[in-house]
């Protein structure tokens, strides 16, 4: 059955709720799986924007509802309301402003109480800033709470596909009987066109030395790009 806001499909989908304070960076997140763009300007999110989010993985495709909530107070009054039948969450600090990281037992302690036993991952993003003002042995939080925790980077794409494919795995293995682990090969269906411009312009300039494009076998070419994946983006 479909949780409010949400469309069924004949795949797995998952309501995801993004919490942080305001300017964490958790709208230019979601976006840049999106679109694959970088959102520059800061723009507040209110109450609510709910985004699907699709996702292949070596098990079939997969959705994700992403609940991203205001993190400005004067946005927040309904915001329990957003986490009900949240089945995954993702905890959103900026490593370069002190307070956002010290707000995140405030974001867990709020989500706790609505959504029990439910897979969270904590993020540090904008790790691509030099001024970095919570260094990674700083960050505890996650250790105390057996959170996940990844540092990321939206402009960057650093890490930036990891938390969705952690929280992939804790659902795909809790609710679906014989769904097998996702593993690296875990792409958003909005950023393949980028990946296979990338990754063909990069095995043409490998192998225009050696030998012409149409003696090459594509399988080897796609074998290329999916071993390039799997390592990471």
């Amino acid at each position: 059955m479909a949780l409010p806001n949400q469309q069924t499909v004949d795949y797995p989908s998952f309501k995801l709720v993004i919490v942080g304070d305001g300017g964490t960076g958790k709208t230019t997140f979601v976006k840049r799986h999106l679109t694959g763009e970088f959102e520059k300007k800061y723009e507040p999110t209110i109450g609510v924007e709910v985004h699907p989010l699709d996702f292949f993985t070596n098990c079939g495709k997969i959705r994700f509802y992403c609940w991203d909530t205001a993190g400005q107070e004067k946005f927040g009054g309904l915001r329990d309301g957003y986490y009900i039948h949240g089945q995954c969450a993702i905890i959103m600090f900026d490593v370069t402003a002190r307070l956002t990281y010290k707000n995140v037992p405030t974001w867990h302690r709020d989500l706790c109480r609505v959504c029990e036993n439910i897979p969270i991952v904590l993020c540090g993003n904008k790790v691509d800033v030099k001024n970095r003002q919570v260094k990674a042995k700083q960050v505890t939080f996650h250790r105390k709470k057996n959170l996940q925790y990844y540092e990321i980077s939206a402009k960057s794409n650093y890490n930036f596909e990891k938390p969705f494919l952690y929280l992939a795995r804790k659902l795909a293995g809790l609710m679906f009987a014989g769904f097998i682990l996702v593993t690296q090969i875990f792409i958003s269906l909005s950023l393949l066109p980028l990946l296979l411009q990338k990754y063909t312009l990069t095995w043409l300039l490998n192998n225009s030395m050696k030998q012409s494009l149409h003696r090459q076998p594509i399988s080897l070419f796609l074998m290329t790009m999916m071993m390039h994946l799997s390592r990471g983006l």
